[in-house]
């Protein structure tokens, strides 16, 4: 039980790698927050977990906004007294050429990937310095590292998330507080099928060392390395999850 009554927040927690998170760290002993815009998937996920004997509560938030991601962080708190573990891993993935790109659009992505985090971070960063301890897991991307066409403004957000990581780990660090980030590659999700096709797929493989599709339990398992002790002697650092796409 690698996180024994650690309490936890996961965005994003719906679905993906969001909800594989969710399930893993329950598994590990963790009571998990699950915070989703998708209000009854968000629900049957925490239902589904606290079904098997784990703790788990569901959330309706809209990362965007603090207002809405505050009563979790206040039930947290009002439960258990402390935040030991966050996770940011909300995020939005549309494609849309640069040139055809409006500015609402590039904001909204900015808004949902990186300003989000943002909010987050202020409302539980506070009590993890007060308790002299904590982590916080942001999930990036491997485009930052590869680019990718049709995806400007996703892949700004995702390096903007990278930046992130590095400057609040040299923050927080004083305070015990760790900060470190995964960027996946292609992950093999429920829904990948409404925006990916066979061929694509196949090619995701092609790019990578692995001949095997890489799930939101691969990155799952390398986020609660990063929320676990086994990761006290890291901080700022970015971890690739895709199967040998980018090695650097």
């Amino acid at each position: 039980m690698l996180l024994q009554d650690k309490v936890t927040l996961v965005t994003g927690a719906a679905t993906g790698i969001g909800e594989g998170v969710a399930r893993l760290f329950a598994a590990q002993g963790a009571r998990v927050f699950l915070l989703d815009r998708d209000a009854a998937a968000n629900q049957a996920v925490a239902a589904s977990i606290c079904a098997s004997g784990a703790c788990a509560w569901a959330f309706t938030a809209d990362v965007r906004r603090p207002a809405e991601i505050a009563p979790a962080v206040e039930d947290a708190l009002a439960r258990y007294g402390r935040i030991d573990v966050l996770v940011n891993n909300a995020g939005i993935f549309p494609r849309q050429d640069f040139l055809d790109m409006t500015e609402a659009e590039w904001d909204e992505m900015q808004d949902v990937n990186l300003k989000s985090m943002f909010h987050t971070i202020k409302l539980t960063l506070p009590h993890m310095i007060a308790q002299r301890g904590g982590k916080i897991v942001n999930i990036s991307s491997i485009t930052f590292f590869t680019g990718m066409a049709a995806l400007s403004h996703y892949v700004a957000s995702k390096g903007g998330v990278i930046g992130l990581t590095r400057s609040l780990a040299r923050e927080a660090g004083a305070h015990n507080v760790h900060v470190n980030c995964i960027a996946p590659g292609a992950i093999q999700t429920a829904s990948e099928p409404r925006f990916v096709s066979a061929e694509q797929a196949r090619e995701f493989v092609a790019h990578q060392a692995l001949p095997r599709r890489i799930t939101p339990l691969d990155v799952a398992r390398a986020c609660l390395f990063l929320a676990s002790e086994l990761s006290d002697g890291m901080t700022g650092q970015v971890l690739t999850v895709d199967g040998g796409w980018v090695m650097h």
